[in-house]
């Protein structure tokens, strides 16, 4: 497998853990000096630094939901930057009802590391970070 299948392949299978709730299995492939940048649409926007400030962002966004599912429906790969276009579909606690976004994420890999992910609530967003476009 290639540098650039297998990164992407490792972000596929993070995001596949997150949707199980396994941390573990999901940060595996962090840097642990990762840094995630958020939107600023998001709860307690900010930077983050490190596995444990990034899982508990992850956490605190997450908690509110009973079910979350997270579809990756595409990458896209430039160099080191890969970015991920997502499918969320998110089930609030207490009901029946589902909420589907549709987001961006801009991943920084370096030696099979994630070193920096930014969160983008428009997928546009994301490729006119690295200067690409559909």
């Amino acid at each position: 497998m290639s540098g650039e299948n297998a990164d992407i392949a490792n972000l596929r299978a993070g995001y596949e853990a997150l949707s199980r709730g396994d941390w573990d299995e999901a940060f595996r492939h962090l840097d642990p000096e990762v840094e995630l940048t958020t939107a600023d649409l998001v709860p307690n926007p900010g930077v983050y630094r490190g596995r444990a400030e990034v899982r508990r962002f992850f956490e605190d966004l997450l908690e509110p939901f009973d079910e979350v599912h997270i579809e990756p429906e595409e990458f896209f790969q430039r160099n080191d930057q890969i970015v991920a276009f997502l499918r969320i579909t998110w089930m609030p606690s207490g009901t029946t009802a589902t909420v589907e976004n549709r987001v961006g994420h801009l991943w920084t890999v370096r030696d099979g590391r994630a070193t920096h992910l930014r969160l983008f609530p428009r997928r546009e967003e994301a490729l006119d970070a690295v200067g690409m476009r559909e």
